[in-house]
Parts: structure tokens; sequence; C-alpha cells
């Protein structure tokens, strides 16, 4: 287990936090940082437990008041790593550590048992493994075709695959839709109906889907029970916005896209920086991710929305680039990049859906 002076990556929660949003936040991140309020305090270990029996394969540091000769036990609970407190004595740590390297018996229902690490990972290596070679396959046929055919070619029956399109309805979706359109226009096309949307997202939608004649847009609402209990006044947003995006977003889509070995999206290097090297195929997971608009600029998409005299989403014209849920999303200014507008302020940029975490999509 490592031993890190400060955790510098993961979202921070306390254990007193309530289970469905550490969940959610493990939905949408790598890394989770668990925050131990009191010496032996035993909620900490049990949310590792559930944590790693639902299939998180992110990172979990322990913090605050935890001791060395719980070592073993977070272990085997499923932490990675141990946020030392000032002046806490490393060797003791170390000691305690290497007492035991592995659990063969269970600890409250973990998911780190040696036997399961041995044997049940094969599957989900394989399936990762074919995935990561159809993207390179794919790429080196198709990345510098044109979009369309791109589009026909990994749509097309031979390859075997069951597809489906993850759409906003934002500022420049009508361009991958339109081309969808023309290819296949009864894809399943996912829309998240957050629930929290602009109204002109939502007009906007019904809009487009009947201009471009597509027969199976799917709108998909987060479970009604779970905002129940972790966003009960809509305002999760406000003071867990990786929260927020978890269950209103990521958790819906992972259940919506169950089935589906491939995923289509709209995402652009010109957004932002974190997508400044995306490719036109992607393996995530066991998932194959097809960017069709990856290498296209601006101009570009701007140049087709005219050409084919697309309806236009109403917020552009005040000033909206990029456009999510109302309470993370403002008109941008002079200078500013097209999503600087998106959860501005903060160093959040992404909503989630397209990480690394959630198998099998996102």
């Amino acid at each position: 287990m490592q031993l890190l002076e400060q955790a510098q990556d993961g979202v921070r929660l306390t254990v007193s936090t309530p289970e469905n949003d550490i969940r959610a936040a493990a939905a949408a991140n790598d890394s989770l940082i668990l925050e131990f309020e009191a010496f032996r305090d035993g909620r900490g270990f049990s949310l590792a437990a559930v944590l790693r029996g639902h299939g998180y394969r992110g990172r979990l540091i322990a913090a605050g008041k935890v001791l060395p000769d719980q070592a073993r036990h977070l272990r085997r609970c499923g932490f990675d790593a141990v946020e030392l407190a000032p002046g806490a004595d490393a060797a003791a740590w170390r000691r305690m550590d290497q007492v035991f390297s592995a659990a063969y018996q269970p600890a409250g229902g973990d998911d780190r048992l040696v036997w399961r690490q041995r044997h049940a990972p094969a599957a989900e290596d394989a399936a990762a493994q074919d995935a990561r070679n159809l993207a390179a396959r794919l790429n080196a046929q198709w990345a510098d075709a044109d979009t369309e055919d791109l589009l026909r070619a990994v749509l097309d029956p031979a390859l075997g695959r069951r597809s489906a399109a993850v759409s906003s309805f934002g500022a420049e979706a009508a361009v991958l839709l339109h081309l969808i359109s023309r290819v296949q226009p009864d894809l399943p096309v996912v829309f998240l109906e957050t629930g929290q949307h602009f109204f002109q997202t939502l007009a906007y939608r019904r809009e487009l889907a009947e201009r471009l004649a597509l027969t199976d847009v799917r709108d998909i609402a987060p479970d009604a029970d779970t905002l129940s209990v972790s966003d009960p006044r809509g305002d999760l947003w406000r003071r867990a916005p990786d929260a927020c995006c978890a269950v209103r977003k990521v958790q819906p889509l992972a259940q919506a896209l169950d089935g589906f070995d491939t995923r289509i999206t709209g995402r652009k290097r010109y957004q932002n920086r974190q997508r400044a090297d995306l490719m036109p195929f992607e393996a995530v997971g066991g998932v194959l991710t097809v960017n069709p608009l990856a290498r296209w600029s601006a101009d570009q998409i701007e140049n087709w929305l005219r050409d084919h005299q697309l309806p236009r989403h109403p917020l552009v014209e005040q000033g909206y680039p990029s456009i999510g849920c109302w309470p993370c999303t403002r008109a941008v200014v002079a200078d500013e990049g097209a999503r600087d507008g998106r959860w501005a302020g903060q160093e959040k940029t992404e909503c989630g859906i397209h990480g690394r975490t959630l198998a099998p999509v996102c």
C-alpha cells in the first residue's frame, strides 16, 4: 500500500458522506480520498468494501484519523494508499502493511481477494484488448476518410457491433446528428434528460429530431429514488458538481448503454485541451468509442451548419457556444474558449460520461 504525504489527485469526501453520494462520486472519478473523522471509525472500511463490491476499479485513498495497526484491514477492504497525518511514523505503517500483502478471506465482502484477482479480470481484459485492437485498426483504415464514409464503416452490420450515439442536442449537435440521419436514421440516439436543462434545449431536441427524421431518440432520466436520496432539493450541483453529474448523467448513461459495445460522440479536438489528442476511434474498457468529428475545425462545423441550413440552438446567439445544464453553464465573453462557460470558476471541465472508470461505457 502506498504512503502519501499529501494526496494530490482525487475527490475528497468524509466517511460520513451518504453512501449514494460517494457511489455517485466514484462513478465520475478515477480516484477517491475517504477521510476518517474518528479513530476506529468503521464506516470508511465499509464504504471501501461496498465500492469494490460494486466494481469500482479506481484508486481509494484513506486519510484522516487512521492508525498503522489498521493497515492490513485497509488493504483488505480495498484501499490502495494512505495519506499520512502530519508527524505520522511512516516506518510503522510500512511494518504493519508488510505483515500481509493480500487477503485470502473476505473482509466485509470486498472484491480484492487473491483468488478473484487471479481469475475474474481475464474476460474483461480480453474484451478490453479486443477493443484496443479494433480501435487501432479502424484508425489506420478510416481516420483520414470522409466522415460519412467513416460512419458507414463503423455502422456496417458486417462489423458485428451494437452501436448507439450520445448527443447533448447542444450548440453543435446538429452536425453529427445530420450525418447520422444520412447514414442510419434509426440509430439509437441517447439524450440525457437531466431535469436541469434549459427549456430551449428541450425544445431544440424535439425540433431537431423531427427535422432530421431520427426515429429512435431516447430520453434518459435519472433514477427518481436515487435523486430523492442524493439530491432531494435539486441543488447537489452547488455543493458537489461531480456527484451531481454522476447521478444525473453518468449512472443513467451507463444503464442506457448497457448492451451496446460501440458509442458515437460529437467530441472534437478544438473544444478544450483535454480533447486535443482525441482520435476518431478509442477503446474505453471493452467499448469502442467513435468520435467522427474529432479532427473537424470550428470553421468546418460552422460551414456545415450553414451549407445544410440546419437549425441552431437558440442559445447560441446569446453567447453560449457550449451548452449543458443551466446551473453550470454561462455565456462566454471575448477571447474565451468554447467550453469556458461550462463549470466556470472550477477545475471541473467534463461531466464524466467519457471517463475511464465506468464500465462498460464510461
